[in-house]
């Protein structure tokens, strides 16, 4: 089953449970795959759905930040639970054994060395890891190894 089409049924199954909270994550998510599909001109792949959910849970994340060092406990709580509903969507994650196997096979394919290197790396990186790690921890990973 495509991803976008489990995302719809499990929209379907949160409306019967009468999930206010899990069924408004759900539908966030379809308006942004549609708006999309709408911009781009496209019917949106398993690829577009990751990318989609990856930009949102960047979001979510920004915004818990945020509303942390605003003191609002209320939209923490609100945001942290869209989170939790998008992150469900996401593939396995890689462990950090994982993600630094991957990252030394991109280097030694590469012979990337030095800070310079950093850009080229991060270009063959973001493909491979898409939706399975974070980016911002690759990239810091990146930096750190490339430069140690």
């Amino acid at each position: 089953m495509a991803l976008k089409e489990r995302i719809t049924e499990d929209m379907k199954v949160a409306m019967r449970a009468r999930d206010s909270e899990r069924l408004s994550a759900i539908r966030m998510l379809l308006a942004a795959i549609k708006q999309r599909e709408v911009d781009e001109r496209i019917e949106a792949d398993d690829t577009v759905v990751l990318s989609t959910v990856e930009k949102l849970i960047k979001q979510r994340r920004d915004a818990i930040a945020q509303f942390e060092s605003g003191g609002r406990a209320d939209l923490v709580a609100k945001e942290t639970a869209e989170l939790k509903v998008l992150s469900a969507y996401l593939p396995q994650q890689l462990t950090e054994t994982e993600l630094i196997a991957a990252l030394d096979a991109a280097i030694a394919e590469l012979g990337a060395s030095g800070p310079a290197a950093m850009g080229k790396l991060m270009a063959l990186l973001k493909p491979r890891l898409a939706g399975r790690a974070d980016m911002g921890v690759v990239s810091a990973l990146v930096r750190k190894r490339l430069q140690g």
